[in-house]
């Protein structure tokens, strides 16, 4: 006995009432519980679909789904995570590396002059009104995505809106670091200061920028069928 087109998409409904929200995720468990299904039919032909179904779920455990989403996030956001190292070690190679050596020396020539560290503030605050301006156009972005698409993939829920998610933590932190300078003032921790917020913009700008930018090529090249995907 066979799995009905109709039979498919109850699965689908039935892995989005058990909280998994992302498409990929539902197309490997609907996949799964399908051919599970079909087994059990082999064995026991007179149960209804739903009473399979009912089987084949409680061999999840207790947790259900949980584990399955679990463990499939971690690996999309090893690759996410992969891709950003990528790009990152970009902007220490020539001739990036100049972009990222001016602004160093920037933070670095600023606080060397010696002013108020409150200066240094106003300029780490003005740089995160622009940082949180640009993470909620990508959300916003993200939102009008999935509208269009009907469907929502793991990894472009990663790239859009974890990649806010940590660019905002990065911003909303960084001005603890003028905190070092108020206990220290030793050209050590001036270096070490200018490089964590060399860090953090660049970061920024890989996660809301650069990534975005090539999230459909990587988002085809993780989901062939992502490009002609329409509403279940």
């Amino acid at each position: 006995m066979k799995l009905t087109e109709t039979h498919i998409q109850e699965l689908y409904k039935f892995t989005r009432k058990h909280f998994v929200e992302h498409y990929d995720v539902q197309t490997e468990l609907v996949d799964h519980l399908a051919n599970d299904i079909e087994e059990i039919w082999i064995e026991n032909p007179k149960l209804t679909f739903e009473k399979a179904r009912d089987i084949s779920f409680k061999k999840f455990g207790v947790f259900g789904f949980m584990n399955v989403v679990e463990a499939k996030h971690k690996q999309l956001a090893k690759k996410y995570n992969n891709v950003i190292w990528t790009f990152m070690k970009e902007w220490f190679s020539i001739p990036k590396t100049l972009i990222s050596a001016t602004i160093f020396l920037f933070f670095y020539t600023l606080m060397s002059l010696n002013i108020s560290e409150d200066y240094l503030s106003i300029l780490l605050l003005f740089i995160a009104i622009i940082d949180f301006f640009l993470i909620h156009q990508l959300i916003k972005k993200s939102k009008n995505r999935f509208k269009e698409k009907g469907k929502k993939y793991l990894l472009e829920d990663i790239i859009y809106r974890a990649g806010a998610v940590s660019s905002f933590l990065v911003f909303s932190n960084i001005f603890n670091l003028t905190l070092f300078l108020r206990h220290s003032n030793a050209v050590f921790m001036k270096i070490f200061v200018s490089c964590l917020i060399t860090l953090a913009i660049l970061y920024s700008y890989i996660t809301l920028f650069v990534i975005p930018e090539k999230g459909e090529k990587l988002l085809k090249a993780t989901y062939p069928e992502y490009r002609f995907t329409k509403s279940k």
